[in-house]
């Protein structure tokens, strides 16, 4: 049920840093007229972490507006329905040098935690910009922090942290290119209705006897 709201949370976020628009809200507040010229999201590549339906949704909404969208998943899969390319986890400081935008949609898992660290940022392009709509721990965050104070990442936007709220005294607040929200890609009105109905619909199957809907594997990393 958060699959389409989260897609198209990141789909603003992508759009947002195309098209600079952290930069006009603040010189909109401070009242100047600064005339810039912007980015063509048409022909950016963009890597997304995951597979799983969140980030197939993701998937699908770059493509749609002319972003070539690659991914990594647990292995390599050939003619893939929602991205250009999906290449083994393995492959990720590979994957990350040809990405204009990195999408983090995987599972927190002993794996994935502390997945983009130091090494991880300098296999990214300085003009490249981070996405995490997943799990805090998948960055290790004094990394990119330096990353971004050292001008080798362009922009990061991040839903979810290690420690939430986001405490005050947190550098992140004040980076110019870091878009901060309070982890709500996914909640938008009526979400809690979805979900007792999705609920109650599950209840219901379950009581029959009959297969259940969005089944998740403990322990799976799409």
């Amino acid at each position: 049920m958060f699959d389409e709201p989260m897609a198209e949370y990141v789909l603003a976020l992508v759009l947002a840093f195309a098209k600079d628009l952290p930069a006009t809200m603040r010189l909109q507040q401070r009242r100047v007229w600064q005339h810039r010229e912007t980015e063509r999201l048409a022909g950016a590549h963009a890597l997304v972490v995951g597979v799983g339906p969140i980030g197939r949704a993701i998937g699908r909404k770059l493509r749609a507006v002319g972003v070539s969208v690659s991914a990594l998943g647990a292995a390599a899969r050939a003619d893939d329905p929602d991205f250009d390319s999906v290449a083994p986890m393995s492959d990720l400081r590979i994957a990350l040098a040809g990405a204009d935008y990195v999408i983090l949609a995987t599972p927190l898992t002993a794996a994935t935690h502390g997945l983009v660290d130091e090494h991880a940022l300098r296999a990214m392009k300085p003009t490249a910009r981070l996405v995490n709509i997943s799990r805090g721990g998948l960055i290790v965050l004094p990394d990119l922090v330096d990353a971004l104070d050292k001008g080798a990442l362009a922009g990061a936007a991040l839903n979810v942290f290690a420690d939430e709220p986001l405490p005050k005294s947190s550098p992140l607040w004040d980076l110019p290119d870091v878009v901060v929200s309070p982890h709500m890609a996914g909640d938008v009105k009526g979400w809690r209705d979805e979900l007792v109905r999705l609920f109650a619909d599950n209840l219901d199957r379950y009581i029959a006897g009959a297969p259940l809907i969005n089944v998740v594997k403990p322990g799976s990393t799409a």
